[in-house]
């Protein structure tokens, strides 16, 4: 490994979840399973990803971690917050996500992550009826409580670091409002003033995680970190942030498909993408406001990729529908159709159909080890406020919509973010270009 600024990764890394359903237990079972070498931690990027360093003779191509100090899965300590008690152990098998064999060997370990009680609002997620509740006076109350919950569990766990990570249900949706969103001292105010109508719980965790000098990731498409306000708290304690919403299934497929279609100069006419799911993911999606937020995070990514700005005669008014579909009997097993209606040579129509069948939380549970890994690495690094480089790993990656800044949803385009990242952060040139 080169000579860089990067603080090594000592002592323990605490890895707190908000939620402990099927993507937090799926997750934690994997690092579990895979640390006695019971299973394998594929889909991560940071276990096996290979980067080029170097060019033409000197060229090598390494593991990230031979690149950059990642933390090790044996340093990892987690603990989690939900608004149902059940330990991780019983939760895993409610999830029915994994199967008891592959849970059994690391039971003990799961039984005694026990969910402190989650800063909870019913209007947020009517779906879910948990009583493992705080009571909070406030949203400022509530913030200040998810602090005392992070010290805490650092100190109980004797933990060097932190990282808070949101796998809870999807909010409903939550506009951004200039008069509170935009600065730190109005959001600060509203929290004082128990605004609950513009303060969602997640940016009480958010606010919490960043004061208690934690990086913080959104993994649903809720409205938390992506406000000015919550920027302005990155900066002011030099924490790094990120996008939102695990990258997982259809808008995968999409952000890696939909560039082909664009490099290809093919003309698109319409792109339908429904799916199905029965998880609690599912039953919280199935209200309409919850679904909202989720719809926001899928349409994005097409508008940045194939652009009528760039190309009126191929994307000058194409028709982007996005279903999802309460389907109790499919659990976790998510199936996504994309129907795409595009045109070719003298605007003769043709046909793509992609079916995915996928397992939502196991696609997710990679992403949740590279999130944390490397946002614990980007804090020791010094880097803080947006870290554009993950979102490679986000359905809306960050950007800074008030500078008329766009995101980069193409998905090589993200993955040469990424890499440059780690060259940097490991002492090599950035030597790939974005267009």
């Amino acid at each position: 490994m080169k000579q860089t600024n990067v603080q090594p990764a000592e002592g323990k890394l605490g890895i707190m979840i908000v939620g402990c359903g099927a993507v937090a237990t799926t997750f934690m079972t994997g690092v579990l399973m895979a640390r006695r070498g019971l299973a394998r931690p594929i889909g991560a990027f940071t276990q096996y990803g290979k980067i080029r360093v170097g060019k033409r003779q000197d060229k090598r191509y390494l593991p990230v971690s031979d690149i950059v100090p990642i933390a090790h899965l044996e340093d990892i300590v987690f603990g989690c917050w939900d608004v149902y008690p059940q330990n991780a152990y019983q939760a895993a098998m409610y999830a029915e996500v994994l199967q008891e064999k592959d849970i059994e060997p690391v039971r003990s370990e799961l039984e005694a992550i026990v969910p402190m009680k989650a800063a909870f609002d019913k209007n947020y997620a009517k779906r879910l009826d948990g009583d493992n509740v705080k009571t909070c006076e406030s949203r400022w109350d509530m913030m200040e409580q998810i602090r005392k919950d992070i010290r805490d569990f650092k100190a109980s766990s004797q933990c060097a670091r932190i990282v808070v990570l949101w796998a809870a249900s999807t909010e409903i949706y939550v506009p951004v409002d200039k008069e509170v969103h935009y600065r730190l001292e109005d959001l600060e105010k509203a929290m004082k003033a128990d605004d609950r109508e513009h303060v969602a719980p997640s940016m009480c965790y958010a606010y919490a995680a960043l004061s208690e000098g934690c990086p913080f990731i959104m993994g649903a498409p809720n409205t938390t970190v992506d406000i000015p306000a919550m920027w302005e708290l990155a900066e002011k304690t030099k924490m790094p942030i990120a996008g939102k919403d695990f990258k997982t299934g259809q808008t995968l497929v999409k952000s890696g498909f939909a560039p082909i279609i664009g490099v290809r100069n093919l003309g698109l006419s319409g792109w339908f993408s429904t799916n199905i799911l029965g998880n609690r993911d599912g039953l919280v999606l199935d209200e309409p406001a919850n679904f909202h937020t989720k719809e926001v995070s899928k349409l994005s990514t097409l508008e940045t990729i194939l652009k009528s700005d760039d190309q009126p005669d191929l994307y000058e008014d194409y028709y982007h529908k996005v279903r999802i579909n309460y389907y109790p009997p499919r659990n976790d097993n998510k199936e996504g159709w994309d129907n795409i209606d595009i045109f070719g040579w003298m605007n003769y129509p043709m046909q793509i159909k992609i079916n995915f069948l996928c397992r939502d939380s196991i696609l997710a549970a990679p992403l949740c080890l590279d999130l944390c890994l490397l946002s614990d690495l980007a804090a020791r690094a010094g880097r803080y406020g947006i870290q554009r480089f993950l979102s490679f790993f986000l359905k809306s990656p960050m950007h800074d919509y008030t500078q008329g800044e766009e995101a980069v949803n193409n998905l090589y385009q993200q993955h040469t973010l990424l890499k440059n990242a780690i060259r940097e952060m490991g002492g090599y040139e950035a030597d790939e270009e974005m267009d």
